[in-house]
């Protein structure tokens, strides 16, 4: 695995971890903020080719397919 493909994992695992414990704290702006952070992290994988199939968890992709509407 190549340093940015590990770096990237790292900031995708976090990014969803901020997300999650935003939803369960109950705050919609913070769940924002890191859900649009993970989105960005998303595109940037697909960008450079990067299969991140196992990354994020798919209820968590559920979501952020949702708020794209």
């Amino acid at each position: 695995m190549s340093e940015f493909v590990a770096v990237l994992r790292g900031r995708v695992r976090d990014a969803q971890q901020a997300l999650r414990a935003a939803w369960e704290a109950g705050y919609p702006y913070e769940a924002g903020l890191h859900s649009g952070r993970l989105a960005d992290l998303v595109e940037l994988a697909g960008q450079h080719g990067i299969d991140i199939d196992g990354w994020v968890a798919p209820d968590v992709l559920a979501q952020l397919g949702e708020e794209d509407r």
